[in-house]
């Protein structure tokens, strides 16, 4: 799936942008299958996915993003694009492991001129485990760039382990904004279709939406089966559920 360039540059940069992961046809059905879920849900309250804390401008009362988690807990679409081959081969070649799983999905909609940015951070955080196995991938359902809201990224900033949790709330994790300034990163300029994976000590975040377009993304996060959680936390429905390879047994301590 992926050549000695490509794995190179991952394992230099902890990214890696990838074209023809799905079909047009695939990304088409899961946009619309993807549209009709938001439209279902859009006076759900609970949708309200902005990130809390003191790090954020004094405009953020007026931003917003939309979420929906476990996506394939709502349609069989999103279940098929867990299980395509080009993407678990390609995730199984980053981390070295014949054995993936599902960690979590989720959906973010960043709204034309009030879609929130989000600070730099690490998902590590919210989830750490033993190996740090974690990848994201990160599929585009429109094209993507600085003024639509796109990812933002510090390559090479994996390799720095851990980084310490700014943060002044229990339930939203970042990173020092000054040592990791959302306007210092590199923008992943990205087409409708393509796919980011990424790692999740990879410091990242996101810009604004100031365009009249929107920004639509689904992530997933997968592990290695060999990988174990060091803490009982973020634990989704599906997770565990094997995409490549089987479900290695792991120490009886797991919290999996």
């Amino acid at each position: 799936m992926l050549s000695e360039e490509q794995l190179s540059f991952y394992s230099k940069n902890g990214y890696l942008l990838l074209d023809s992961v799905f079909t047009p046809e695939e990304i088409e059905e899961c946009s619309l299958e993807y549209n009709k879920l938001f439209q279902a849900k859009q006076n759900n309250r609970e949708l309200e996915a902005t990130w809390k804390g003191d790090w954020t401008p004094a405009s953020k009362d007026s931003l917003k993003v939309l979420s929906i988690h476990n996506l394939q807990c709502h349609s069989a679409v999103f279940t098929r694009m867990l299980l395509n081959q080009r993407l678990v081969d390609a995730v199984s070649e980053l981390i070295g492991s014949p054995n993936v799983l599902l960690h979590h999905t989720k959906a973010h909609v960043k709204p034309p001129g009030v879609g929130a940015p989000y600070p730099t951070h690490q998902d590590y955080h919210y989830f750490p485990f033993k190996n740090d196995s974690m990848v994201a991938a990160f599929i585009h359902f429109d094209d993507s760039d600085v003024e639509n809201g796109g990812l933002a990224v510090f390559p090479g900033s994996h390799k720095l382990g851990p980084q310490e949790n700014t943060s002044d709330v229990p339930t939203h994790f970042y990173v020092s904004q000054t040592k990791f300034p959302l306007e210092a990163a590199t923008p992943i300029i990205a087409k409708k279709g393509q796919v980011v994976i990424f790692s999740y000590l990879l410091v990242h975040g996101s810009y604004q939406n100031t365009s009249n377009r929107f920004r639509r993304m689904l992530l997933l996060q997968m592990m290695s089966a060999e990988d174990e959680p060091l803490e009982n936390v973020h634990v989704s429905p599906c997770q565990g559920m094997v995409l490549r390879g089987i479900k290695v047994k792991r120490n009886a301590d797991n919290f999996s």
